[in-house]
């Protein structure tokens, strides 16, 4: 687990998210990622190394892996600060937000956490917080990733992250379970998660009744104000915290009980459906044209062999599963539609096919966030498909959103080089669903246009045409690409 390997070539880059712990930083180096452990964190890290609680975690995948590659070195070449060691960790496919998971992932997330927490407390070990942004997914697995997390137990400690894991695993969960709402766009204006005492003013006394309720939001909302109440206006240097003990066993009782009920949550069941949870078999075309439609996606991705895909209103997962019969190597569906990402997740899985699912509504991306707009990135600056896919997506944007048809099609050629777009025309029923209540002022959205915008940018490779209403899919390679590539 221990080798000298000199980083070498361009200078490694900070990643925007790990400036806030003193006990180290991830590096980014091309495809390389880094981690530094700092002489702040050496001590508990050298603990938790020694109690074989790292090994364990990294043999069944619950601990992303890592390989020490510097040890003992002053400032390691390019980077910022003094570190004992300089740890090597796997690149991750994509990388994604907990405001951009769907229902069942972050539950998957935050059962993870709870899981470590209880196993490293085997080894006398405990997390020092509870942020969901310490897990990452690879297709429908959650992963740890906060190597520096892990410290010494303290005996009779209390849980330090007891509130943050209410805030950004807990309450959007409940969010949706206790009244049908999805956490995303809450969690993305709100970047920390979703304050107890906020959450708390949805509750009513019902609510009150339940035990977990009561011990974990009520509870915590009223010592949340009693405390702001009696520090305002007080001296802080002499205000001191009151010590609790909690003893290991009363600690471990805490997290089972949380992890019994946190698997016992489902999103609300309403009266009706989701707008497209049933799309692929609720539509204007019959089993035998989707079969086509998967079979093209399953052609293209033999053709193309993508290290990774996008599959843009990718639904319950259809196209996603084509792709990777078809020779993907990883796929990200994304959709706005939650129950058929619940869908999609649960499929994935279920068959551990590499597809990982995003909430995004894709005229409303995921912008850079946090401080100075560099500590979460953006839909933008983690691009990184060598394919797309975008079926049943374009008349949506166009049409029900506006967005002008043109700037769309550049927009989807421009992410990667590799593309399959379905082009639905004005006639399609569904289309006519969309304009029967709005004045059809879209006058570009027409097939003569939409084909020669693609050949702008694109060589158009391969056209077919679906059913009776004119559905058409088109691939395309981008101008220019396979010249790059060999050179």
């Amino acid at each position: 687990m221990n080798k000298s390997t000199t980083v070498h070539s361009a200078r490694p880059l900070r990643v925007g998210g790990s400036f806030r712990d003193p006990s180290g930083r991830v590096y980014r180096q091309g495809d390389r990622i880094f981690r530094t452990v700092t002489h702040t964190g050496k001590e508990q890290f050298d603990f938790v190394r020694r109690s074989g609680l790292f090994e364990l975690l990294m043999q069944d995948g619950r601990l992303l892996p890592f390989e020490v590659i510097t040890e003992g070195v002053a400032i390691p070449d390019g980077f910022e600060e003094a570190a004992s060691y300089v740890l090597e960790v796997p690149k991750l496919t994509f990388v994604s937000f907990p405001y951009e998971w769907p229902f069942p992932a972050l539950k998957a997330a935050a059962l993870l956490h709870l899981d470590i927490q209880l196993t490293a407390l085997d080894r006398n070990v405990t997390l020092s917080d509870a942020s969901a942004y310490n897990v990452q997914f690879i297709g429908a697995t959650p992963t740890f990733i906060d190597h520096l997390s892990f410290r010494r137990y303290e005996h009779g400690e209390m849980w330090a992250g007891h509130r943050q894991f209410c805030e950004q695993f807990l309450i959007p969960l409940l969010l949706r379970s206790l009244f049908g709402i999805p956490h995303n766009a809450w969690y993305r204006g709100s970047l920390e998660g979703i304050p107890v005492v906020e959450f708390s003013h949805l509750l009513t006394w019902r609510h009150y009744l339940k035990k977990d309720l009561l011990t974990h939001i009520v509870l915590q909302s009223w010592l949340q104000r009693s405390t702001q109440s009696t520090l305002r206006g007080q001296d802080l240097n002499k205000t001191t915290a009151k010590e609790g003990a909690l003893p290991m066993q009363a600690y471990r009782r805490l997290l089972t009980g949380l992890r019994d009920w946190i698997s016992s949550l489902e999103p609300l069941k309403k009266s009706s459906k989701s707008t497209w949870q049933d799309y692929a078999k609720d539509n204007s075309y019959q089993a035998n044209e989707l079969r086509q439609k998967a079979a093209f996606v399953r052609d293209f991705a033999a053709q193309h062999l993508p290290r990774q895909l996008w599959d843009f209103g990718c639904n319950v997962g259809v196209f996603a599963k084509a792709a990777v019969e078809g020779g993907a190597e990883y796929v990200v569906g994304f959709d706005f539609d939650q129950g058929a990402l619940d869908g999609c997740y649960a499929e994935a899985q279920a068959s551990q096919m590499p597809i990982q699912t995003v909430v995004m509504d894709m005229a409303n991306i995921s912008p850079d966030q946090g401080w100075m707009g560099i500590e979460r990135e953006g839909l933008a600056a983690r691009r990184s498909a060598d394919a797309l896919v975008a079926l049943a997506v374009v008349h949506h944007l166009a049409i029900s959103r506006n967005i002008p048809f043109g700037e769309l099609l550049d927009w989807l050629i421009d992410l990667a080089p590799y593309g399959v777009i379905e082009f639905v025309p004005k006639t399609d029923p569904m289309v006519q669903k969309l304009l029967v209540l709005r004045a059809d002022i879209f006058e570009d959205y027409t097939w003569d246009f939409f084909t020669d915008r693609i050949a702008k940018k694109a060589r158009i490779d391969r056209i077919l045409q679906i059913g009776k209403h004119g559905r058409t899919l088109v691939s395309y390679s981008r101008h220019g690409y396979e010249e790059i590539c060999r050179e």
